[in-house]
């Protein structure tokens, strides 16, 4: 039976020979041989390079605090921190034909409403043709009250909510008091908030997305200083402030379902 075992099995020096050339997901396999295999194919001496390669952080730390944890175990750690990472999040659960965007702007000093929209979301236009959360708003006459006019050095007040059809759920995108920010050359405004974290997350956390609105002016005059003039259209999305870029819709979907839908806790 000796004379058997011997010759299915090669000696232990074969085997450390032979692992010092293989891959970690092979390396991973053969250690579920045997026994003997996985206490050959598991030591320090073959994963310390591999975990050093591949996630220099950990084997770093290993050091600065030692531990009886493997080099093994540190790289299986890194690895399914990394997939993790890369994984792909689960398709939103609401759908723009589930939202309606509704925009109001008035006048702070007089209270004068200037003019409120309500529109759902699947009848909006893309703003760009690369699929973000960028939309434009057309601004009709039945819009408008008190003939739609603002004066550009007013302050303001602007309200951007977001609804779930036959309310389910309200979520305040923005709720802007100020100066009117005019830029002549481009004939628009832009406002912008940050949006708190989704509710899973810490309440102190940011969300690291803003929320972007702008209004287009138009004019008569050229933009006079005391003229008033009228809003002609309005443009809504969400930005990311790690790259400033529009997020993508189903980005932006993800983010509104924390706050639209109940017990909805999966963080993005």
């Amino acid at each position: 039976m000796s004379r058997l075992s011997s010759r299915n099995f090669p000696p232990w020096e074969v085997l450390s020979l032979v692992a010092q050339h293989l891959d970690p997901k092979t390396l991973a396999i053969a250690s579920c041989v045997s026994k003997s295999w996985y206490i050959a194919m598991s030591s320090d001496y073959l994963w310390q390079p591999i975990c050093s390669s591949h996630y220099p952080s950990l084997s770093n730390l290993k050091l600065t605090d030692p531990s009886d944890v493997s080099y093994r175990r540190l790289f299986s750690v890194g690895y399914s921190a990394t997939k993790r990472r890369l994984k792909t999040p689960p398709p939103p659960r609401i759908s723009l034909d589930n939202l309606i965007f509704a925009v109001e702007l008035s006048t702070i000093e007089v209270d004068a409403l200037i003019f409120t929209l309500a529109k759902p979301a699947n009848e909006l236009r893309c703003a760009d043709t690369s699929g973000v959360f960028w939309f434009d708003i057309d601004i009709n006459v039945n819009c408008f009250r008190s003939f739609g006019l603002i004066d550009l050095q007013e302050e303001v007040g602007i309200t951007w909510n977001v609804l779930l059809r036959g309310w389910g759920g309200v979520f305040t995108m923005m709720d802007y008091e100020g100066r009117v920010s005019f830029s002549p050359a481009a004939s628009e405004s832009w406002f912008s908030e940050e949006l708190p974290s989704p509710r899973c997350c810490s309440s102190e956390a940011a969300s690291g997305i803003v929320a972007d609105l702008r209004l287009g002016f138009s004019s008569s005059n050229g933009f006079c200083e005391d003229e008033k003039v009228r809003v002609a259209k309005a443009c809504v999305g969400m930005l990311s402030i790690v790259n400033w870029r529009y997020v993508t819709v189903d980005d932006g979907l993800r983010y509104l379902q924390h706050f639209l839908l109940p017990n909805s806790t999966m963080c993005m």
